[in-house]
């Protein structure tokens, strides 16, 4: 009996523990890719079943989603949320909840049918939250590939998030406690630009935020400021 065949495409290294077990505990042929030109290689020699895109930083080309199924994962509520930086739009508009929302590629960005969406907690570091949309991603493509479902199309109003910048991570001048711990802990991942402040000369860095009485610690790292980061750029 012939074997599906998937792929499971990640930029983010803390996704590759997952595929292991994904490879080892479901049926199946697995590939795992996280370049652009590791999928272009890959994709028509393998002739997947589904391609899952856990996290990714470059746009499929056409020539692959419309031959195969591309699903795609994003954390809001679709429509509502689509786009860039959704954590760190989520948090900054106050939401605590959200939802991890499957979905169809097509050619416009997060517009694609919807094949489940499941609760997902906004609460902890960026590194947590990321690390639960992974294993939820998991969840859902355990269930995919045993139901094999059939997505609908979004309903509602559209509401787009903007990608944040590099420079938009400065941490606020005028803010309360709360709004700080928040702009900390939503920038607190690996590889993303941490929050900030430039002081003559110097970059100090804050991960690591927790919120106690009527004080906030996180941990700093100063260093001087490279030409290339200065918060305007």
């Amino acid at each position: 009996m012939k074997q599906e065949k998937y792929i499971v495409a990640s930029s983010k290294e803390w996704h590759k523990a997952a595929f292991e077990t994904l490879k080892q505990e479901e049926p199946g042929d697995w590939y795992w890719v996280s370049t652009s030109d590791q999928l272009a290689d890959l994709v028509d020699q393998a002739a997947p079943h589904y391609i899952f895109f856990l996290h990714w930083n470059w746009l499929v080309p056409r020539d692959i989603w419309e031959r195969f199924e591309c699903v795609c994962f994003h954390m809001t509520d679709v429509p509502y949320g689509r786009g860039g930086s959704p954590l760190q739009n989520l948090i900054k508009a106050g939401h605590r909840e959200t939802k991890l929302s499957a979905l169809r590629m097509v050619d416009e960005m997060d517009a694609g049918p919807v094949y489940t969406k499941r609760p997902l907690s906004l609460a902890g570091r960026a590194e947590d939250i990321y690390q639960r949309a992974g294993k939820l991603s998991v969840d859902i493509i355990r269930w995919m590939i045993a139901t094999q479902p059939a997505p609908v199309a979004q309903q509602g109003d559209v509401v787009t998030f903007k990608r944040r910048t590099p420079a938009q991570s400065e941490l606020p001048r005028e803010a309360g406690l709360d709004e700080l711990y928040d702009h900390i802990r939503m920038l607190d991942a690996p590889t993303y630009p941490h929050a900030f402040i430039e002081r003559d000369g110097y970059r100090y860095e804050f991960t690591q935020a927790e919120r106690g009485d009527g004080e906030l610690r996180a941990q700093v790292v100063i260093r001087p400021i490279r030409s290339e980061e200065t918060a305007g750029s």
